[in-house]
C-alpha cells in the first residue's frame, strides 16, 4: 500500500505542536495535573496495526496505555501515549479554525480514555447515545 500523500499547505509539525499545546493549556487544572507519564507525539498517518487495535478505518487520534481508572494498587504509572494523526486532522478539517477545533477535541477525546472513559460513554456525555 502506498503512503498518503500530503498536500504542500499542511500544518507542520510546529502548527500542531502549537494546536496540541493550547487544547492542553485550555484543559482545567485538576484533569492536566493527573496526566504524568503521557507523551503526546505527532504522526502523519496511523499505520494499519494502531487502525486494527481499535478495528478502524480511520483515526484523528490514538490512546495506548493503561488507564488511570485501571492503575493498581500500588498506584505504578505506567507510560501511555496519545498519538495525534496530521493526515485524517488536516483532510477533515480544511480551515485553521476547524482544525484549532478538531486537534482539540481530538486531544480531549484521546485523554477522556487516558482517564478511563470508554468511546460508549463519551458518545453518552456528548448526546450521541
Amino acid at each position: 500500500m502506498d503512503p498518503i500523500s500530503l498536500p504542500d499547505d499542511v500544518p507542520d509539525d510546529a502548527d500542531l505542536e502549537a494546536l496540541v499545546a493550547d487544547a492542553l493549556d485550555r484543559l482545567p487544572a485538576p484533569f492536566r495535573d493527573r496526566l504524568g507519564s503521557v507523551a503526546i507525539v505527532i504522526e502523519d498517518e496511523p499505520t494499519p496495526d494502531q487502525l486494527a487495535s481499535v478495528r478502524a478505518h480511520g483515526l484523528f487520534g490514538l490512546y495506548q496505555g493503561v488507564p488511570r481508572t485501571a492503575y493498581g494498587a500500588d498506584q505504578v504509572q505506567v507510560p501511555s501515549k496519545i498519538t495525534i494523526f496530521r493526515g485524517p486532522l488536516t483532510r477533515a478539517h480544511r480551515t485553521p479554525e476547524r482544525l484549532a477545533a478538531g486537534v482539540t477535541d481530538t486531544v480531549y477525546h484521546e485523554i477522556a480514555h487516558h482517564f478511563g472513559i470508554s468511546d460508549a460513554r463519551l458518545r453518552e456525555l456528548e448526546g450521541r447515545s
